[in-house]
């Protein structure tokens, strides 16, 4: 008996021509369509790379609840506030773009890991915190005030943790530093945004798609143990690394880094767990369908054409009902402006060879 051909009879969406080619570019939508939906009373967090930055700011703008947990003090210039990071992301935790920060996050958050660091010093003899080296601008005192401002924000993390709806995870980077004492995962390397880099101290690592999995997957186990009705909205950052810390031009070093984050998240959502899922955001940008026009002049930072095609794509597959919540404008002149207001940490280690 014959069989017609397995390709016969599948959507549009599984065929190039009729879901690519055959479509402008800035509406080409790979968002998923079997996805939970959102509603506008849920608290909706963000973590990860700069990128996630982008994405609250137009969770914002598209009606969603935006969920902060560390808010700015009352009465605080909202020009200082902005500076501080105060809802910069949906608590003070500054760019988390190894997975293996999100975990030790949490296991700092919830008493499992006291990490031996306490503080770097930076060269105006001001402190830092090094597990968030920028949050605070003018940096601190002395010691105690850096620990009594940590476990103030781990106190407001455990909160955001216990108390979120939905998290948008955002993975950014696999190479990171550790402190080899104890493996405490660091945002920066000594010696960019505080601290002095001694290699006996500290080790580089360039993360592989089993460690990169086996911390996301951790990270979501300790979530799910406080907070059993989260879901999870996986992602990985368009935005390029800054600089490479491997012996190959960053274009390669990134091309790697990329891939291994695309391959853990495809194999991390692949579990047919319905309370989580991946979004396309960076297949959205990165596309060569858009001529490259998603990047700035720099050929890193996201235009805005890109962040609206983004949360329009976002918007189709997560919003309550089709048109429940306010779309992005469409592609328009203005999309191409910048990204003013974007935090990204690690652009401090290009300012650090000035």
């Amino acid at each position: 008996m014959s069989h017609p051909n397995p390709y016969r009879d599948l959507p549009a969406e599984r065929f190039w021509r009729k879901a690519v080619a055959g479509v402008p570019p800035f509406a080409v939508d790979p968002g998923p369509r079997d996805a939970f939906r959102i509603e506008l009373t849920d608290r909706v967090a963000t973590a990860g790379s700069c990128f996630a930055q982008r994405v609250s700011q137009a969770l914002v703008k598209g009606g969603f609840r935006y969920h902060v947990t560390e808010e700015a003090p009352e009465g605080l210039d909202p020009a200082l506030a902005a500076a501080r990071q105060f809802g910069t992301f949906s608590a003070r935790y500054g760019n988390l773009y190894g997975p293996r920060q999100f975990v030790q996050l949490f296991d700092r958050a919830f008493g499992d890991f006291r990490p031996a660091l306490r503080a770097w010093p930076r060269e105006d003899g001001r402190l830092v915190d090094p597990f968030r080296p920028t949050i605070e601008p003018d940096g601190f005192s002395d010691e105690e005030a850096v620990v009594v401002a940590r476990e103030h924000h781990l106190g407001r993390v455990r909160a955001l943790f216990e108390s979120l709806d939905v998290l948008v995870l955002t993975l950014g980077l696999t190479e990171g530093w550790r402190w080899r004492a104890d493996g405490a995962a660091l945002p920066l390397a000594p010696g960019v945004a505080g601290g002095r880099y001694d290699p006996v101290e500290v080790a580089f690592v360039n993360a592989s798609t089993a460690e990169v999995i086996a911390d996301v997957t951790g990270f979501l186990d300790r979530l799910r143990s406080v907070n059993p009705q989260a879901r999870v909205i996986l992602t990985v950052s368009p935005v390029p690394l800054a600089a490479t810390y491997l012996d190959r031009h960053v274009l390669v070093a990134n091309a790697h880094s990329k891939a291994v984050l695309r391959a853990a998240a495809g194999e991390i959502c692949a579990g047919g767990d319905p309370s989580l899922v991946y979004f396309p955001s960076y297949e959205i940008v990165t596309s060569h369908t858009n001529g490259g026009r998603y990047y700035n002049e720099d050929q890193r930072t996201i235009a805005e054409a890109g962040v609206a095609h983004v949360m329009r794509s976002f918007m189709a597959s997560f919003a309550p009902e089709p048109g429940a919540a306010p779309l992005p404008p469409r592609v328009g002149e203005a999309e191409f402006a910048g990204t003013a207001g974007v935090i990204c940490d690690e652009e401090a280690i290009e300012r650090s060879l000035a």
